[in-house]
């Protein structure tokens, strides 16, 4: 008996040592691979593909001057980036509103936070079947974003367009339910984000996120049948780091080179207004 107790010991002792090992290593590896996104010499950056990613890659052109590199991964929905910052696989990410980043850190308690603005997307109403929001007919149907930030900017644009109206007082998990007024019974769609402009044909108009529709060939100024101000965009972007990290001088440095000048002049040639400084 007082063998086999001794045994059981030793094996309960075994199996607490490989738990701590175990979570050591884990911790480590984890530290270990966050550290490797983010230093005083390189940082990688998350983007979705499109704008944000054209800009980033002029915003590293200037910091690799300096001995800074700036190294971008690439990403097509929205959900992912910062999934990858908050867990140390990405120093930061440049691609989201305040509200949608908001409302992420509220839902998924990540520890990432906002440092400095960017670029404001003006969101747009696409159609290749009408030419004018007044050419909807009963029984159409509309296309929204289904993230809950970018729905409620979707719904907000077409109640501005007089299509259709909200409850009062609704929240950023606004869902085309808080709708309270549709006169021509519209059919709204909720969908992914990125994949509005493949759905584009199956619906007969779509509220876009710019960065999607331009990486789709569209633009606000070209295509957009209605669209958000350009001017005092009440919706800017942000880069996004770890919340440990945001006073880091590898950010600080970032900030000078994403707001100079030289970006400044680059996004007014490339985009033409349909994308603007929010600094």
């Amino acid at each position: 008996m007082k063998k086999w107790l001794k045994l059981s010991w030793a094996a309960v002792l075994a199996l607490s040592l490989l738990v701590v090992l175990t979570a050591c290593g884990s911790s480590s590896a984890s530290s270990k691979a966050s550290a490797n996104q983010l230093s005083d010499k390189t940082i990688t950056v998350g983007v979705t593909a499109g704008p944000h990613e054209l800009i980033m890659k002029q915003v590293a052109k200037l910091a690799k001057k300096d001995g800074l590199t700036i190294k971008l991964k690439q990403f097509t929905d929205y959900n992912s980036p910062n999934v990858a910052l908050n867990d140390g696989d990405l120093g930061a990410n440049s691609y989201q509103t305040l509200p949608f980043l908001k409302e992420q850190i509220e839902s998924k308690n990540f520890k990432i936070t906002q440092v400095f603005k960017t670029v404001a997307f003006p969101m747009g109403v696409y159609s290749k079947k009408i030419k004018d929001l007044k050419a909807l007919k009963k029984g159409d149907s509309i296309a929204v974003p289904n993230d809950p930030s970018n729905e409620l900017r979707a719904l907000q644009l077409f109640e501005a367009a007089g299509v259709i109206k909200l409850k009062a007082g609704i929240s950023q998990k606004a869902t085309k339910a808080d709708v309270v007024e549709n006169p021509l019974g519209l059919k709204i769609e909720e969908l992914e984000a990125s994949q509005l402009p493949t759905h584009l044909q199956d619906v007969t108009a779509a509220a876009i996120n710019t960065n999607f529709a331009f990486d789709s060939g569209l633009t606000i100024n070209q295509d957009a049948i209605y669209h958000e101000k350009t001017k005092n965009n009440p919706y800017p972007n942000y880069f996004v780091v770890q919340t440990k990290h945001q006073n880091d001088k590898v950010i600080k440095q970032i900030k000078k080179y994403y707001q100079s000048k030289t970006i400044k002049d680059y996004i007014a040639k490339e985009f033409k207004g349909s994308i603007v400084p929010a600094f």
